[in-house]
């Protein structure tokens, strides 16, 4: 009996330390389970800083960049450089969109002389990009000059999208930066634009971005930003509709364009939001730095964050946007830019020669420059498990894949041809074993290989061959 009595002892105990460790743990898993945020954004004037980056937080104010601090999209379209990128769902997470300013500082466009055009590209993973195409905004206006800093938000009341963006034209007679606004469903064509924002007299806007809030949490379902001089707080009940001065920024310092690229972001896990803020940083770096509050409808309880309390990350991060995950879309995008390193196929039996595009053809050449037009990211295979997929590291989203057994960069079209297409099986150098081969994954007979200096796909039966289809892989 006393020995039953015992077992039942243990057997209680160990339940007890079951539920124990559960009511501990449970809210530590929950918490770690949550999917975070991402943010898109550029980095700087220079060429390559015009780009697209991206960043994730699992916690909304401490920021990993993704993709090794490497750019996701570039432009070879307009202006090629994009600054100012806003990120788009649609409501029923069927697609995605990013649209950005067209406009490259210090390599061909200057402030005063930049674009009419936005560049958009459209996706329905928020993986895999679509090539981008340009958007005509300011062309539309009567005397419209630059079309900056797009912003877009669904609007239920008319059952599609309102494109808001800076132009600068002259209206009664005064010639500034106003925020107009258009309607459309695909960001391919727009309404006729109507002005939005108009600060009295010269005074110009030119960054404006606008949230919805949760119904039911405030008296107003819209609030909005605006870098407006006096950086000035909204709200409304209508995005077409009238808006109400809720206050500005200026008690916090914060007036002029020491201010740019406001981005709202509300923190899922608890009633608090984020106003992120393009700021110059102690080092006289222009980067985001978060603005906190429990009541966004009262601008005085927001609170400039100390530097120490949240981390941007390595590159900076200017003028963008933030959309809070799903636990699918962070999986998927986790997944897509892992911080993997840049890296060349060297030549076995030509080995002053590298694998390098060219105008979107493959070969192997010496001295290659830029050499970025030699460098891949070698990525988990687009087709099967245990495979690998080069990526192209000066234009993001083109992989190494082959047609009729030849070889191109080409865009993922997201098919599951162009996935088997460019994946390859590595193995074993076929000439040298401590070097690689890469067999094909749909034609498991053929290897890659370089013929004549052209890279091809082909079946690999001499000891030339052999060389041909064997390469190292140095960072």
């Amino acid at each position: 009996m006393s020995a039953l009595r015992a077992r039942l002892t243990v057997i209680l105990l160990a339940v007890c330390l079951l539920f124990t460790g559960q009511a501990l743990t449970t809210p530590q898993r929950a918490a770690a389970a949550d999917p975070g945020y991402l943010m898109v954004h550029f980095t700087n004037d220079s060429a390559t800083g015009q780009m697209l980056y991206l960043a994730h937080s699992t916690d909304g104010l401490h920021w990993n960049d993704l993709n090794g601090g490497a750019p996701i999209l570039n432009s070879k379209i307009g202006t090629k450089g994009v600054r100012d990128p806003a990120l788009v769902r649609s409501p029923d997470g069927s697609k995605y969109w990013i649209i950005a300013t067209d406009l490259c500082i210090r390599c061909g466009s200057t402030y005063q002389n930049g674009s009419p055009n936005f560049v958009v590209w459209e996706s329905t993973d928020l993986v895999t990009w679509s090539k981008p195409w340009l958007l005509g905004a300011a062309g539309l206006i009567p005397g419209g000059k630059n079309a900056w800093a797009p912003e877009a938000i669904w609007n239920p009341e008319t059952n599609d999208y309102v494109l808001y963006w800076a132009t600068n034209a002259t209206v009664n007679g005064i010639f500034k930066y106003r925020i107009y606004s258009a309607r459309t469903k695909d960001f391919r064509t727009i309404t006729t634009p109507q002005i939005w924002i108009d600060p009295p007299g010269s005074t110009p806007v030119v960054d404006t971005q606008m949230t919805e809030v949760p119904a039911g949490t405030g008296p107003y379902r819209y609030l909005r930003a605006s870098g407006d001089g006096q950086n000035n707080i909204e709200g409304s009940n209508s995005i077409l509709g009238t808006w109400t001065n809720l206050g500005n920024l200026s008690s916090m310092g914060l007036t002029g364009n020491v201010v740019e690229g406001p981005v709202w972001m509300k923190f899922r896990d608890r009633d608090e939001w984020a106003l992120y803020i393009d700021h110059n940083n102690a080092q006289g770096v222009r980067e985001y730095r978060p603005i906190l509050t429990t009541n966004p409808f009262d601008v005085s309880t927001y609170r400039l964050q100390p530097t120490t309390s949240y981390d941007m990350g390595v590159t900076a991060k200017r003028h963008g946007a933030i959309m809070p995950l799903t636990a699918a879309e962070e999986s998927r995008v986790l997944a897509r830019w892992p911080n993997t390193p840049a890296q060349r196929l060297q030549s076995f039996n030509f080995q002053d020669r590298y694998v390098r595009q060219t105008n979107f053809d493959v070969r192997i050449d010496p001295n290659v420059s830029p050499v970025e037009d030699s460098q891949f990211r070698i990525r988990p295979g687009l087709a099967g498990t245990g495979t690998v997929s080069f990526e192209s590291v000066n234009h993001p989203g083109y992989f190494l894949r082959h047609a009729r057994y030849d070889f191109q960069l080409v865009l993922n079209d997201g098919s599951s041809q162009f996935a088997a297409d460019a994946t390859f099986r590595k193995v074993a150098g076929l000439a040298d074993s401590t070097w690689s081969s890469f067999q094909s994954y749909n034609f498991p007979d053929r290897y890659i290989r370089h013929y004549a200096y052209q890279l091809r796909l082909d079946p690999i039966t001499t000891a030339t061959a052999r060389g041909d289809a064997t390469f190292r892989v140095p960072n």
